[in-house]
């Protein structure tokens, strides 16, 4: 039998000492955690009682060997979204378990923040687990198989998604199209488009993605 993967990355201790929250980021397709931790760097100060962990996709990148993927970018698309999500789920599951048991932390504690894939992988994840997380923040993301996750969503936590309405790589009405269904399925969700932005993490849905942690963290 393999052994089960597991993820490894840079993380940030909390700036007070002492963790109370986790807020876990999945970088995008052909990154990697050193990526994303740029983001605890920015809100290191704002919530000192928060451990920042932004672990490695499990896989090499097909189309970058310096870098990392969830699932690979296959011509049909749609189907390898879908199996690479049901091959990244569990590892992502088997990771958070184990931060869980390690912290002394648990879902209700976390927020899981993603990019692009990383965003897919948090929403895919996120809302399949059986405990509520804290919340999720998906930016430039989509739903995968939106159909497949009315069958299988387990809890409800507070969504946030952020896009640019200028994205050429996953193009915004990922994000728009995740909303009404998200609302339907008893998701407190809400969309923030960054005008004119691409694929990339605009300072305004920077702020909105702040104010959203402000909103779950502090007011705890």
């Amino acid at each position: 039998m393999n052994d089960p993967v597991k993820l490894s990355g840079p993380m940030l201790p909390p700036a007070s000492g002492t963790a109370r929250q986790l807020v876990v980021l999945l970088h995008g397709y052909g990154s990697d955690g050193r990526d994303l931790i740029a983001l605890g760097q920015y809100w290191r100060d704002s919530f000192p009682d928060t451990l920042f962990v932004a672990p490695n996709a499990h896989e090499t990148c097909g189309g970058n060997p310096y870098g990392y993927q969830w699932f690979p970018l296959d011509p049909e698309r749609e189907s390898s979204r879908l199996v690479g999500a049901d091959t990244a789920r569990p590892v992502i599951n088997g990771f958070l378990a184990d931060l869980w048991v390690q912290t002394g932390l648990g879902p209700e504690d976390t927020v899981l923040i993603g990019f692009s894939q990383g965003a897919m992988m948090a929403l895919d994840t996120g809302l399949r687990l059986q405990s509520p997380l804290k919340g999720i923040v998906a930016f430039s993301g989509m739903v995968i198989a939106p159909e497949k996750l009315r069958e299988d969503i387990a809890s409800k936590p507070p969504v946030l998604l952020i896009h640019g309405d200028a994205d050429e790589v996953v193009p915004v009405m990922g994000s728009q199209g995740a909303l009404p269904l998200l609302l339907d399925l008893g998701v407190p969700a809400a969309l923030h488009i960054s005008e004119g932005s691409g694929h990339t993490i605009a300072q305004d849905g920077l702020d909105a993605a702040t104010a959203f942690l402000r909103a779950r963290i502090v007011s705890d």
